[in-house]
Parts: structure tokens; C-alpha cells; sequence
């Protein structure tokens, strides 16, 4: 079975541009990123999907140095970029991430990857009823599934987002044209926030890699997180998803 990994990458975020290539310890947030990704044990292949805006440039030149594929394509239309970016490999299954996950967990990566393939399903992620901290959301479901999407999906959300047409078609929300089931923590985690979309949240990271360097688990950095109001502070009170729920508005 074949398992590729893919990150959506760009430098040009509306709320914080730039973002990924911020350094902390003399490293940029994409580095730091990918160099967690790797700690994954089961996954084949890491590509970078970046998008063909000469800005970017940095993104693919960052990739080569790191040793991983990255692609380039539609800026906007992030679905067909990211098909794109993986048909050649002809995977079997396919791990979707985003680079403002600084922090993502390459152990839970591989758990979630188990638990889809034992399952058989066509899309398996720990977001759908979130439990986990944002910053480690994690998406695993077939490239038949993907395909199907690519040529079906017309919504900007859709294409913007890769994945909502697979999961609002598929068993978790009574659908049938994909089976589908969430990922639980047994403890909520979900006010966790180790995702980067402001400057707060780069101070956040900042400081839980101050205080428990760059390769600790999840739990220990959402542990630390919840327990220290001077971290949690900066970015407790940012909204989950906003990214998302500013593009259903603009759905055409």
C-alpha cells in the first residue's frame, strides 16, 4: 500500500502573511512542520503543495533543501492543485495536512492512518466532532475518494477546502457516497489552539517549543497549553475554523 502524505503550503495567507516562514530556534515553521511529519513511521512520500505564484518560489526552494517533492498549482482552487500534486504517485491512500500545523504529530499520524486501513473506509480524520487540539488535524481517506471529489465538486468552499465535499456526502452525515467516521481523544482537547493564523498563535508556538523543544507529543504541548495562562492567553479566544466558515460565505 502506498501512503503519501500531503501539506498545502503558501506564503500568502490574508491573516498572516508570511506565516510558515517565521523561525523559531533559527527554523522556519515549514521546517519545523515537515521535520515532525517525518517522524511518521508508516507513510512513503512527502509532497509540499504550493501554489504557482512566483511568491512561493521559497516554498519549492525550501522543499528541495528539506528533501521532499513539492508541487505547484492553482493558488484558489487548492482541490485541483492538491489532486494534481499526487495522481502521478498513484497512491493507495492519501494524508492530508496543512502547514500551520506547526506542531502535528507524526505518531498520531500514524495511528490515524491504522485505524483507516483497518476500518476500510474511504475517509477517516480526527475533525469532524473535533477532540483534539487545532493544530492536529489530521485527514486520511482513499485517492479513489479524492478523484471522485475533484471531478464532482463545484462549490468554492469545496474546492478551496479539498474535503468538505467527501465529508458532507459521506455516512457520518447520513450520506452514502462515501463511508466515513471520526477520530475521538477520550479527553477534549478541542480549545486546545496549536495552529498558526496570527501573530498570537506564533507566540503560542514560540513558547511551547521554548519550553518543550520541537519534538514532544501533542498531549504534552496541550497539557502545558491548558495549564499555563500565560501561553494559553494570546490565543484562547480565537475562533476554531475561520478560514472555512469565510469561505462558505463567499460560495459561488
Amino acid at each position: 500500500m502506498k501512503i503519501i502524505v500531503i501539506t498545502q503550503a503558501r506564503t500568502g495567507s490574508s491573516r498572516f502573511p508570511l506565516k510558515i516562514l517565521k523561525k523559531i530556534n533559527g527554523k522556519s515553521l515549514l521546517e519545523i512542520h515537515i521535520n515532525r511529519i517525518k517522524q511518521s513511521k508508516i507513510i512513503d512520500e512527502i509532497v509540499i503543495a504550493t501554489s504557482d505564484n512566483r511568491r512561493d518560489d521559497i516554498i519549492e526552494e525550501i522543499a528541495s533543501s528539506l528533501m521532499v517533492k513539492s508541487y505547484r498549482g492553482s493558488e484558489d482552487d487548492v482541490l485541483d492543485r492538491f489532486y494534481k500534486s499526487v495522481k502521478s504517485f498513484e497512491p493507495d491512500l492519501l494524508v492530508r495536512l496543512t502547514s500551520d500545523c506547526t506542531l502535528i504529530d507524526g505518531d498520531l499520524i500514524d495511528e490515524l492512518i491504522k485505524n483507516a486501513v483497518d476500518k476500510g473506509l474511504d475517509y477517516y480524520s480526527n475533525i469532524l466532532r473535533p477532540t483534539y487540539p487545532d493544530g492536529q488535524d489530521i485527514e486520511v481517506f482513499k485517492f479513489s475518494s479524492l478523484k471522485k471529489a475533484w471531478k464532482s465538486s463545484k462549490l468554492f468552499s469545496d474546492r478551496e477546502h479539498v474535503t468538505p465535499f467527501i465529508k458532507n456526502n459521506s455516512t457520518f452525515f447520513s450520506k452514502d457516497l462515501f463511508t466515513a467516521e471520526n477520530h475521538e481523544y477520550k479527553t477534549d482537547f478541542s480549545k486546545v489552539r496549536m495552529v498558526v493564523d496570527y501573530k498570537e498563535d506564533l507566540k503560542v508556538i514560540d513558547l511551547l517549543i521554548k519550553r518543550l523543544g520541537e519534538e514532544s507529543t501533542w498531549k504534552e504541548y496541550a497539557e502545558l497549553y491548558l495549564s499555563d495562562k500565560n501561553i494559553n492567553s494570546f490565543n484562547i479566544h480565537i475562533a476554531r475554523n475561520e478560514g472555512y466558515l469565510t469561505s462558505l460565505k463567499n460560495n459561488k
